[in-house]
């Protein structure tokens, strides 16, 4: 829930000058050479500001979820950002263990772990977003292909699409005697996972992923009409124009719209152009462009969501590891704010195992908790901006939000953006490049003997990975090592002071975010 009650700090009162210089004096502090000028108006009517970032995470593949470490990394991610749905690939791969063939090629179902899967994440508060992938090789037109991922799902399409419907349907039928209808009917079925890529075997791609897609769809729709289906789940924001004109043309039911975009794809890949486009913008351009798609299509009203998104589909340490993310998410949000209605960060943990078992806490991996439970900066990021307000707030600035919340606190969120150092899949050491942003702040019609509550994410605060830098890296940390990491990821104790007349005067580093209570 947005703007969660204070934890008040007596000790970390402060005054409005030390206020000025919090974070900055353990670190060699660049020039200030750029201002920041915010003006808030407190009760300004505003715009509904839905948390679209923080309802879906994804993860792993779906037999991590029996893990214990998976299962405590989405405890610490609920708390922080109370997010409702988790998505992961391959709820039909062999170590799931669905579907059996026995000798006389008869087919039956085992749901002993499907059931302990979404058991977990129900227990934890958490539903499933299904994506119904990848193709149990008992029911692969091809067996033998398989993706390049360590766990090695097959891709292909069914040999039998009636045994594929069949399967489709004792599923759902299972889901549905387990949990009753009105709690799946609250879950998303998402056909397949990146079908223009190498996830899907089918030749052509989309025509052999449109009659995947009708056949599920179909199956579904007829085991109950309140479950909700959707894709095309393209990567690249890919063919959702062609997907919507599919289903309207053969009456195909859909629900929902969803497709995925990374920072660092690239304006050929997603747009058909040459232009260079930035990893600050690249994502909510891609949102953009299909928000438009939905709106110029049979079905301007669908629902869109972004099951996978996040700043890098690389394992670049200096992303998704640093800093930089607290920035890059503020930024996201800003831009993206309504145009989309969920949108999935890939993936809530680094217990993940598509380029192999994890050797070491900070490769670049997606997740926002390193292996062993070390939070990242990005983890600290998503707890900060959970506290922003579901009421937009006019203001004039590519490096602010204003927020209210219900009982009238303002929220602010101020960021200084930085290129990742380096840029580069091998870890690199050194200062984000940029300067110091000083950030004047005047917000009108606060309430008499109102205080300001920061909070801060940046090289010195909230950030293990400078502690990992110090300790030389190690592969494999000491249990000693380990707890010291988990310290210092740590979200730092918010400093607390008195404003004079709606003013407020804070710097912040390159590729630091600040969040401000006025209340």
């Amino acid at each position: 829930m947005p703007c969660p009650r204070l934890q008040r700090r007596t000790a970390a009162t402060l005054g409005l000058a030390t206020l000025l210089i919090f974070g900055l004096a353990n670190a060699a502090t660049p020039p200030v050479t750029s201002t920041v000028n915010i003006t808030v108006d407190a009760t300004a009517a505003g715009m509904a500001f839905p948390h679209f970032w923080e309802q879906m995470f994804g993860s792993g593949r779906a037999a991590l979820a029996l893990r214990d470490d998976y299962r405590r990394d989405i405890d610490a991610v609920h708390q922080a950002t109370g997010f409702g749905y988790v998505r992961f690939h391959g709820i039909f791969d062999r170590d799931v263990g669905l579907v059996q063939r026995d000798n006389d090629g008869h087919i039956s179902y085992n749901f002993s772990y499907v059931d302990q899967i979404y058991d977990g994440l129900l227990e934890r508060g958490v539903k499933p977003f299904v994506e119904l992938s990848f193709m149990p090789r008992e029911l692969s037109s091809d067996p033998s292909q398989q993706h390049d991922f360590w766990y090695h799902p097959n891709v292909m399409p069914p040999k039998d699409y009636a045994q594929w419907n069949a399967m489709i349907r004792a599923f759902a039928e299972h889901l549905i005697a387990r949990y009753g209808i009105d709690e799946v009917s609250s879950w998303y079925f998402e056909v397949w996972n990146e079908p223009n890529l190498t996830f899907w075997g089918g030749k052509p791609e989309q025509s052999t992923y449109f009659t995947l897609y009708d056949n599920t769809a179909r199956t579904l729709k007829s085991v109950n009409a309140r479950l909700r289906v959707g894709g095309p789940a393209t990567a690249q924001a890919a063919w959702v124009p062609d997907f919507l004109k599919h289903v309207h043309d053969t009456h195909v039911l859909v629900d929902f719209v969803s497709t995925h975009v990374y920072g660092d794809d690239t304006a050929q890949n997603v747009f058909k152009t040459s232009e260079t486009i930035s990893r600050a913008n690249m994502v909510c351009r891609a949102v953009d462009k299909v928000h438009r798609e939905i709106a110029a299509s049979p079905y301007p009203k669908m629902p869109l969501i972004f099951s996978e998104y996040n700043a890098s589909y690389a394992n670049l340490p200096n992303v998704t590891d640093s800093t930089f993310m607290g920035p890059w998410m503020a930024n996201t949000i800003r831009e993206c704010a309504g145009k989309v209605d969920i949108m999935s960060y890939w993936s809530f943990s680094d217990v993940f195992e598509e380029q192999g078992v994890v050797r070491m806490p900070f490769y670049g991996g997606f997740g926002l908790i390193a292996a062993d439970r070390i939070p990242k900066p990005a983890f600290n990021a998503f707890a900060l901006l959970h506290r922003l307000g579901d009421t937009r707030l006019p203001v004039s600035s590519d490096s602010a939000l204003a927020t209210r919340c219900k009982d009238g606190t303002v929220v602010l969120a101020l960021w200084n953006y930085a290129p990742p150092v380096g840029d580069t899949a091998a870890y690199t050491k050194g200062e984000p490049q940029g300067s110091v942003k000083h950030f004047d702040i005047d917000v009108a019609h606060l309430a008499a003997g109102a205080k300001a509550t920061v909070w801060r994410v940046d090289a010195e605060h909230g950030n293990a990975v400078a502690t990992f830098d110090r300790m030389g890296r190690p592969d494999f940390p000491s249990r000693e090592q380990i707890a010291q990491l988990r310290a210092a990821g740590t979200l730092s104790a918010p400093q607390v002071s008195p404003l004079q007349d709606g003013r407020l005067h804070l710097d912040i580093p390159p590729q630091g975010l600040v969040v401000v209570q006025l209340h």
